[in-house]
């Protein structure tokens, strides 16, 4: 069975999340959605929160697994026998940053990532700017999965 990790904060999950996870399970048998706990990071959505959102997305999916987990993505990626990481590309910025991550990770530990591309539809939407909809009144149901609640 092939199985990789897509992690990340989701806070909250958007469309260019679920955008990058529909096009992983076409290659991979499962995936686990990784929400990472980082004590140094201010969320605006508890991790309970995320968990939730992100459940709620995937809810009929079978082959999509949700957890919740602390410190390196790679010792996640060993604690559940997974091999693959997937990272999502907006722009060539998110190259860069990206790979020097996944270089580093496959340096230690062998644990190779795959890189998917947004839609362009989606290519502009962040949780930032999310965030910066939902404080400021904005409208940011136009950028989460439907049937998130915020």
């Amino acid at each position: 069975m092939k199985r990789a990790v897509f992690p990340g904060s989701f806070d909250p999950i958007t469309l260019g999340h679920q955008d990058i996870v529909t096009k992983g399970l076409k290659v991979f048998d499962e995936i686990i959605i990784g929400i990472g706990e980082n004590t140094d990071k201010k969320y605006m959505f508890s991790s309970e929160k995320r968990f939730e959102f992100v459940s709620s997305t995937f809810k009929t999916i079978k082959k999509v697994d949700v957890k919740i987990y602390n410190g390196l993505t790679v010792d996640f990626c060993k604690e559940n026998d997974t091999k693959f990481i997937i990272r999502g590309l907006r722009n060539p910025a998110d190259f860069e940053f990206e790979k020097s991550i996944a270089l580093t990770n496959r340096k230690m530990t062998g644990i190779e990532t795959i890189f998917f591309l947004t839609d362009s539809k989606n290519s502009f939407i962040s949780s930032s700017i999310v965030r910066e909809l939902i404080k400021n009144k904005g409208d940011y149901k136009l950028f989460i999965p439907r049937g998130v609640s915020i």
